[in-house]
């Protein structure tokens, strides 16, 4: 038997991290877009939300809909270029939280499994030995004790950056996401209204100034 359909979460708003004349900083609330989707149904999104205030704004990456936390905008078009670079030659440092399922034995570890599409199942992705793009994740575990029984609190910090690839790393060892509804079983899907996966953390050179920036956003599970 399949789970009763998920009551819809209200979203939480939208804060400001970080703004300046060059780059846009914010905490986006998990279920909201980072960009529109297709239908006017799906026009509210983080870009848009910034915008409102700071119209010059453009996108430099993005985070899946059910993710929460840091999220980066460029202002005008020289900046949006240089954050882009600096996330594409990985002069950026990521870390994420998660509850996933099970107890991870180990304190630390990383995933190295190449993805690829799964375009059957779009926007699944899946790793794929032979034509999948390398991809790394590496992780610790911070506690055992989430207040979900039979899960585990987990830092992340992918080395390159794949669609969807922390959820289907996880997912690859034996250890999905808590709430996440296209790689984790009924069981583990349930626990949770919402995917568990956060960007508490980001560190990225200024575009204009080249200076260390660091940021930080609450993990809110």
């Amino acid at each position: 038997m399949l789970p009763a359909p998920r009551p819809a979460q209200p979203l939480g708003e939208q804060r400001v991290v970080f703004a300046d004349d060059t780059l846009v900083v914010v905490s986006k609330p998990a279920g909201l877009l980072s960009v529109p989707g297709r239908g006017p149904d799906k026009a509210d999104c983080a870009w848009s939300r910034v915008q409102a205030s700071y119209p010059d704004a453009l996108v430099v990456h993005r985070l899946d809909m059910g993710t929460s936390g840091l999220l980066v905008f460029g202002r005008g078009a020289a900046a949006q270029r240089a954050l882009s670079m600096a996330f594409e030659q990985r002069l950026t440092d990521k870390r994420y939280e998660a509850i996933v399922g099970g107890a991870v034995p180990d304190m630390a570890g990383e995933i190295n499994l190449p993805l690829i599409a799964d375009w059957p199942r779009r926007p699944r992705q899946m790793v794929d030995m032979v034509i999948g793009k390398p991809s790394l994740t590496r992780w610790e575990r911070l506690a055992l004790e989430t207040g979900l029984p039979g899960t585990t609190r987990l830092a992340l910090f992918p080395v390159t950056g794949r669609s969807h690839q922390l959820r289907v790393h996880l997912q690859a060892i034996g250890h999905p996401i808590v709430g996440d509804e296209l790689y984790a079983p009924p069981d583990i899907e349930t626990l949770a209204p919402r995917l568990l996966l956060h960007a508490s953390h980001l560190t990225l050179p200024h575009p204009a100034t080249g200076q260390a920036m660091a940021f930080h956003a609450l993990t809110p599970f």
